[in-house]
């Protein structure tokens, strides 16, 4: 067994992409598996509401895997996550931006410092998820360079659209670079207002650069919400729930199917 590495994607911020990666990872327990997540952004959004205990701010955590110099393993920084199953590699503190600024200024071997660090787990597990912080730094040119397959969540609306195309580009660019095997597998276009006529013409050009997946993850207060409690939608007492884990559940099963 070999686990399939998930790279979830945008360079702009406030799409909702911890929020997916995080009722992701519950429809992957829900289905019966072992499920690693990756905190790559240095804000720790991730490790804050999937995390079983959060992590003292003094503890470690993924940066000490990624330093140059004696770096721990996986299996040294690994937490439990907050459903049986799901496994954190948290973030702490400001360290993770230390390093990633370290990365500026070293030398060849600095893109494949994650894949490196994944390497020990990866038999161990059926998933590596890795939330990406809004922005294209080293950090993500790692996550992607380690991943099978990205999956970029975004939103029918102008920035998030116009910034679509250059995500694309740069998933293409590691493609070439490092990672031959890397490409999109899902596209998912959350907090959709299907009713609103921006919505539905944003929707039509977004899908014109790349085709859109489906089900389309509508706005809804039960998704940010449930997340917040650090609880999964089928946890979750709200009369859209079940609907919305479903959703979550059919993008999954689509990552399931990616090669």
């Amino acid at each position: 067994m070999t686990a399939k590495v998930i790279a979830m994607i945008n360079q702009k911020g406030g799409v909702g992409k911890t929020t997916t990666m995080f009722h992701l990872c519950r429809a992957a327990v829900l289905s019966g598996k072992k499920v690693l997540a990756v905190d790559m952004d240095p804000q720790g959004s991730f490790t804050i509401v999937a995390t079983a205990e959060r992590p003292p701010e003094d503890s470690v955590g993924l940066a000490d895997t990624l330093v140059q110099r004696n770096p721990l393993s996986i299996k040294d920084v690994m937490v439990p996550g907050v459903w049986e199953g799901l496994t954190v590699v948290p973030t702490v503190a400001e360290s993770l931006g230390y390093v990633r600024d370290e990365m500026v200024v070293s030398g060849a071997g600095r893109e494949r410092r994650l894949l490196k660090a994944l390497e020990g787990i990866k038999d161990e597990v059926d998933y590596v998820f890795l939330d990406c912080g809004p922005t294209l730094d080293l950090l993500t040119i790692n996550a992607l360079t380690a991943a099978d397959v990205a999956v970029i969540v975004t939103e029918t609306k102008l920035l998030s659209a116009s910034g679509l195309q250059k995500m694309l580009q740069t998933v293409q660019t590691i493609k070439t670079s490092y990672n031959p095997g890397l490409h999109v597998a899902d596209l998912i276009v959350n907090k959709h207002e299907e009713k609103t006529v921006s919505g539905k013409a944003w929707l039509e050009d977004i899908d014109a650069m790349h085709p859109v997946a489906m089900p389309l993850i509508p706005k809804s207060v039960a998704i940010s919400d449930s997340e917040e409690a650090a609880r999964g939608l089928d946890q979750w007492s709200n009369p859209r729930s079940a609907e919305l884990g479903d959703m979550y559940l059919a993008h999954f099963r689509a990552l399931e199917g990616a090669k």
